[in-house]
């Protein structure tokens, strides 16, 4: 066999010396060996494919798959009859979407989770499903499938992959630090409402639902109303509904009742039941119960007394669900949902040191302390500083 040397075939290729060499080595050119420091090449080689532009192409591939797979699973269900959806949309894994979605709003959480774990293998699909299916798996409390679901979306968001593909694992993993009240861990983008990182195929009702729901997590009602206001004088006719709007429509009526204006809630309260509760899409009420006061119980007796079993038991199930996912998810996160200074002093106070110590090793006052620590206790839904313990001194443990 006739040989060249690595000169020669980067003459002959048009690539750099170091390149052939690379090549060589990664065994990716037959017949290339080495003698002694240098590599002889095969006279007849042909140059190998460019791996990156092959991995270009298949990045570019999986990106429209996903754009085409979101514009089959965004098209509105018909708002006199939900589930006819499913008849109108002819591919079997974008009519699973719709079952998943649909499975939620009437509170079979676990059915949601069949239909995300049904994707398995179909990497576009999972993505898809996967923010529903994290409110499943909080509404369940159930930490395991949540981890399974979050283990996928890292290695979108982290590997090497589409920007498309990472952004939508990016949006929800947002979407659970906003669920799960944990405002430190939403991204900037979301905070500041700047959508431009995000695929055009995005939904955008459902980003403004997301920021809305944030907002209104902060204490910040009149932002999260005019933002739900908004987004809602763009979204689609009355003949049509999408999960993204019922959720929307619901964070418009929790704002009115934040601000004290309680007739305007109750109307707009009514309003989304009269569209959700004929078909048993009762979740987005059943999550909110206690959010809304009496306001949801007194729409639900005048209106909708055939309802108000379902709602109120769902509710009671999922507070005690909720309360134990936040639970794990605040101990695995904490240094995420607490600042370092916020930290410092809960090891402190979970180890008993006198709060006059405390305030004085930090120069501030003891009433300023107290403040702190109050602020600490409602970000990780706990009274007390026995129930501290079990967080701070969890993470240490880890370490």
């Amino acid at each position: 066999m006739k040989y060249i040397s690595v000169k020669e075939a980067s003459e002959k290729w048009g690539v750099s010396l170091r390149q052939v060499q690379r090549l060589a080595a990664s065994k990716r050119i037959p017949g290339a060996i080495k003698f002694g420091s240098l590599w002889m090449i095969p006279a007849d080689a042909e140059k190998p494919p460019d791996s990156r532009q092959k991995e270009s192409v298949s990045l570019h591939s999986l990106a429209s798959e996903l754009y085409r797979f979101i514009e089959a699973t965004t098209i509105p269900m018909p708002a006199n009859d939900p589930d006819e959806i499913k008849a109108i949309v002819k591919d079997k894994k974008a009519c699973r979407q719709y079952e998943a979605e649909l499975a939620y709003l009437r509170g079979d959480f676990k059915k949601t989770l069949q239909c995300y774990f049904l994707t398995e293998g179909h990497d576009v699909a999972g993505l898809r499903a996967s923010l529903v299916a994290i409110a499943a798996a909080i509404s369940l409390g159930d930490y395991s499938a949540y981890l399974q679901i979050e283990a996928f979306l890292r290695n979108y968001k982290y590997g090497k992959c589409s920007r498309e593909c990472a952004s939508i694992a990016e949006l929800a993993m947002a979407s659970v630090a906003v669920n799960v009240a944990a405002p430190n861990m939403v991204p900037d983008w979301l905070k500041a409402g700047d959508f431009s990182g995000c695929t055009p195929q995005t939904d955008r009702v459902y980003l403004n639902y997301l920021r809305s729901k944030y907002l209104l997590n902060t204490g910040e009602y009149e932002i999260a109303l005019a933002v739900a206001q908004t987004a809602l004088a763009f979204c689609i006719n009355e003949g049509e509904i999408t999960l993204a709007e019922i959720y929307l429509h619901k964070i418009h009526a929790l704002s009115l009742h934040r601000l004290g204006r309680n007739n305007e809630a109750k109307v707009q309260l009514l309003a989304l039941m009269n569209k959700a509760l004929p078909y048993g899409l009762i979740t987005p009420f059943a999550e909110s119960m206690s959010e809304f006061g009496g306001i949801a119980e007194k729409c639900l007796n005048e209106e909708y007394p055939e309802c108000s079993r379902a709602i109120i038991d769902q509710w009671e199930r999922t507070v005690k669900n909720w309360i134990s996912f936040h639970n794990q998810f605040a101990k695995d996160n904490i240094t995420m949902i607490l600042s370092l200074r916020e930290i410092q002093l809960a090891q402190l106070v979970a180890h008993h040191v006198p709060y006059a110590e405390i305030a004085e090793e930090f120069n501030i006052s003891v009433g300023r302390l107290k403040n702190i620590m109050l602020e600490i206790y409602e970000k990780l839904f706990i009274s007390g500083r026995h129930e501290l313990a079990q967080y701070v001194l969890y993470e240490s443990k880890k370490k």
